[in-house]
């Protein structure tokens, strides 16, 4: 249960991260194309991550030595979610609005569940699917539907993508702690994901597209290279090895919860009773899923980990 506790504020953490990053992202992509940004983050959380992985090898004297087998779940990842996922939700947020990528995104939970299934044959459970059911209840009371989908097709098209490969993400990374810690899979898979999208960097570049034009922009591009890309990824892959798939995922549902604080202690924006049922909602499902007495087949196998 400790453990679980542990995992729950990992996953809140990354979560509530992320859930500043559509207002940022949003911003930072009128001077910067979306996979050029997508490239400066990872540039910015690979040096910070090979340097953890580097002062973390020094202290326990261990050198990373890696299957065949494990290279290839790590360039895996790094594609389908590193660079797949990320750069549909950048690309799909500037085709249509932050609200509308926070609520098609919301999704990724239900494919979860459904993933982790086929993948780490985690069961449906009817407590599993009743937390899903009321948490989403509560993000779409907590932002409301989008009244704009129709004029942005091709963007909720990408969001959608950019969910179903998100939680593809989270149940292989879930499947590769199995044998690696979390520093590892973190670290490489961003590395890869880096080098999938230089060729896009570089075309941008040449174009003339990317432009640092303010401190707010500089300012945006750490944010998002070193808080949401290094810290929130970390966080979030370290949750997901001590929680299960399905209910881990749950926890995306707190980013619109803070994006919404945001707006109201950040730009004024108002707060509706719908807000105040719908976080209640949302912490009820995640409490429904997380909270319960685990069963000697769910305790968790000691792995012996970099």
């Amino acid at each position: 249960m400790k453990s679980s506790m542990i995992g729950a504020i990992y996953l809140a953490l990354a979560a509530a991260i992320w859930g500043c990053m559509y207002v940022v992202s949003k911003y930072v992509l009128q001077f910067v194309t979306p996979l050029a940004l997508v490239w400066l983050r990872y540039l910015l959380g690979s040096m910070l991550l090979f340097i953890l992985l580097w002062i973390q090898q020094k202290k326990t004297g261990k050198r990373l030595r890696l299957s065949k087998g494990q290279w290839w779940m790590l360039i895996w990842i790094g594609f389908i979610g590193y660079f797949i996922s990320i750069a549909c939700q950048f690309i799909g947020t500037k085709l249509s609005d932050a609200h509308t990528g926070a609520m098609i995104t919301s999704a990724t939970p239900a494919f979860v569940v459904v993933f982790a299934r086929f993948v780490l044959k985690e069961a449906f459970s009817i407590r599993k699917i009743m937390s899903l059911v009321v948490a989403t209840s509560g993000v779409i009371l907590t932002i409301g539907l989008p009244d704009k989908l129709g004029n942005y097709f091709w963007g909720c098209i990408t969001l959608v993508i950019a969910a179903i490969t998100w939680a593809l993400l989270s149940v292989y990374v879930k499947k590769a702690a199995e044998e690696l810690s979390s520093l590892v899979i973190t670290t490489y898979s961003i590395f890869f994901a880096l080098i999938f999208t230089t060729p896009f960097m570089i075309r941008d570049w040449s174009m003339g597209t990317i432009h640092f034009a303010n401190g707010p922009v500089i300012a945006g591009i750490l944010y998002l290279g070193i808080v949401s890309t290094a810290g929130a990824f970390f966080l979030w892959n370290k949750g997901l090895t001590m929680i299960d798939a399905g209910a881990g995922s749950l926890f995306l549902f707190f980013q619109p919860i803070v994006g919404t604080l945001l707006g109201w202690l950040i730009l004024g924006e108002k707060l509706s009773i719908n807000f105040a049922i719908g976080s209640i909602l949302i912490l009820g499902g995640v409490a429904l899923a997380t909270l319960k007495r685990k069963t000697k087949s769910e305790q968790p196998r000691v792995v012996t980990k970099l």
